[in-house]
């Protein structure tokens, strides 16, 4: 307690909480909240227009599994290459639009193509003659069996 009867401790602590209290106002407003929230949208999807489709890896002892989900998407659409120890989907779709009018006669016409890939890194190269893949409603598997390393014997001198 000082002289005055107050504590010394609480007024000192005192100008910190109100600004404690500021800055947490701050950030719960409408303006800076939605602000916030705009940056982790972002983060998370830093391009939503692209055409990126979602790709998980999963891994066993004796195997890597990628899976892809391509809803929509056609067998003959879909195209996978391997690189040293990276595995790249890619998927073409193309769209043609069609209007005609009463008498058959064609007055609009508009085809898009639409490119996306993903490339997946693998921790060892990837030998191509072992790898499978499996497309089955809408859902793209790819095993890729893992390398057995060569275990050298140490000899003794």
């Amino acid at each position: 307690m000082d002289v005055y009867g107050g504590s010394k401790e609480k007024d000192r602590n005192e100008p910190f909480g109100d600004l404690m209290k500021s800055m947490n106002q701050l950030f719960h407003e409408k303006p800076v909240r939605g602000f916030l929230q705009t940056m982790d949208d972002f983060f998370k999807n830093p391009f939503p227009n692209s055409s990126s489709f979602h790709v998980d890896v999963a891994e066993t002892e004796k195997e890597h599994i990628i899976s892809a989900e391509l809803p929509g998407i056609n067998r003959e659409q879909i195209q996978i290459d391997i690189l040293d120890n990276y595995i790249t989907i890619s998927v073409k779709s193309s769209e043609m639009v069609t209007e005609e009018d009463e008498k058959n006669k064609i007055f609009r016409r508009q085809q898009s193509m639409q490119r996306s890939s993903r490339t997946v890194p693998l921790p060892q190269p990837v030998n191509e003659k072992k790898v499978k893949a499996v497309y089955q409603n809408g859902l793209l598997q790819i095993t890729v069996p893992k390398q057995q390393g060569k275990r050298i014997v140490i000899d003794e001198s």
